[in-house]
């Protein structure tokens, strides 16, 4: 079964769940895309800092599947911000990748000390208008910095990448996305398992025949959330992506839901300033 779709603010359509390849060491990466492609996953994310562009690029034409059928997404690394700088490393990573053209673009932090993120997005932007990237986004933008890039672009990012979990559900930075019509995609959507043994998770996964895994996946999808789970086991991708044939009730949603307690798992956006 296919994952639904969500459309972007520019028209363009990306697959509701993926697969992420955050620290998956570049020897494994070939193999988990592969796994996750002939699952059926048709939506693939990496970035330039975790050094496995180059193997997710040949598994994807090693596939069989024609290009403009896997949704591909890159992020530029910190370093790299400003105008000229984003130019070159854009080329860099569709070189790594060996493709002509990325479906979506992120900036990986807003690295606020930099203060370069509104000339890379410009960056972004021309990149855009020259067919090179179909979608361009943002990610770990918190709201004080996406709406500096629309006010000095004029343009609205596709995506905003964040993390995003039942412990830190981000209803502030969701709520803002709405108002712009912002898509919302979730990092460490499973907290990096931690919740996968949690009795409120494991009761609802059960209620429904299902994993943990599952039922937060799924819970991802009835927020709206674009979702990209990460994993090198070939069983475990392919059952991250079984989360279209039940739904979680209002009760479990809740049930989920009520987890919440503010724990960050990653850097905070708004301090991390790391160029290394």
């Amino acid at each position: 079964m296919a994952a639904p779709l969500i459309t972007l603010n520019d028209g363009n359509s990306v697959p509701a769940v993926g697969l992420g390849v955050w620290q998956t060491p570049p020897e494994d990466t070939e193999r988990a895309v592969a796994a996750a492609l002939a699952a059926g996953y048709r939506h693939v994310d990496t970035a330039a800092a975790y050094g496995n562009e180059e193997q997710t690029g040949r598994a994807i034409r090693e596939s069989g599947l024609d290009r403009s059928e896997v949704f591909l997404v890159t992020k530029l690394w910190n370093s790299e911000q400003g105008y000229d700088a984003t130019l070159a490393a854009f080329d860099a990573s569709v070189g790594r990748l060996d493709v002509d053209y990325l479906d979506l673009y992120l900036i990986h932090w807003p690295v606020p000390e930099k203060n370069l993120y509104v000339d890379t997005f410009k960056a972004f932007a021309k990149l855009r208008e020259d067919g090179r990237i179909r979608s361009i986004g943002v990610s770990n933008f918190e709201p004080e910095h996406l709406r500096t890039v629309v006010d000095e672009t004029g343009i609205v990012p596709a995506v905003n990448q964040i993390e995003l979990h039942p412990l830190l559900p981000q209803h502030e930075l969701r709520e803002v996305h709405a108002q712009l019509g912002i898509a919302t995609e979730a990092w460490s959507p499973l907290g990096q398992g931690s919740l996968l043994t949690h009795p409120a998770v494991t009761a609802v996964a059960e209620s429904h025949g299902k994993t943990a895994a599952q039922a937060l996946i799924r819970w991802h999808i009835q927020l709206g959330n674009i979702v990209i789970p990460k994993s090198v086991n070939p069983q475990r991708i392919a059952s991250n992506f079984d989360v279209f044939d039940f739904e979680l009730t209002e009760q479990d949603m809740a049930s989920i839901s009520a987890l919440e307690d503010g724990t960050r798992m990653g850097p905070d956006p708004r301090t991390f300033n790391f160029t290394g």
